[in-house]
């Protein structure tokens, strides 16, 4: 692909993306705890990125936001077919959850996919970074470090460096 197709291609996803996070809080809008059915999220929504099935029968409907957004939700259907619960999974009172001797699927499961994984050979470690916002306005990243185990090690958190003046 020519460079300047490569750069109109990828600024039309780039586009693409921010109308797809920046209609969440319309989508978010539309449903209701309890009222709402699965195909009405799926309608909103789309498909989800991940199914997870819990041990009451219910599932959990993983919607990605990452790497370019700051959000990852988890949208539960229950058993009867009814939404039961929307959650935005990137932030900070999520993160306190996270401990030590976690599995990577545990982890996963809590908050969705990462916007990166980054893996350090000699040291033996992995660390998923998630990208969420402080309010008002700070971009920051969540990290969790694996180790050899796939078990988690230690968590940060830091400010995004932006390239430029």
């Amino acid at each position: 692909m020519r460079p300047i197709y490569r750069w109109i291609w990828s600024l039309g996803a780039a586009f693409g993306l921010l109308a797809l996070t920046a209609c969440d809080p319309q989508r978010i809008a539309e449903l209701e705890e309890d009222v709402s059915t699965e195909v009405d999220v799926r309608d909103r929504f789309g498909e989800p990125e991940n199914i997870w099935q819990e041990p009451d029968g219910s599932r959990t409907f993983e919607y990605n936001r990452q790497p370019a957004g700051h959000q990852n939700y988890m949208i539960t259907i229950g058993p009867n077919g009814k939404m039961t619960a929307l959650r935005q999974v990137v932030a900070p009172h999520m993160f306190g959850q996270v401990r030590a001797g976690m599995s990577e699927q545990e982890v996963r499961r809590m908050l969705g996919k990462p916007a990166k994984r980054t893996t350090y050979e000699r040291k033996q470690e992995t660390d998923w970074d998630w990208r969420y916002v402080d309010p008002p306005t700070t971009e920051m990243l969540f990290t969790v470090t694996f180790g050899p185990d796939g078990r988690v090690l230690r968590t940060g958190r830091s400010m995004v460096q932006r390239d430029g003046p």
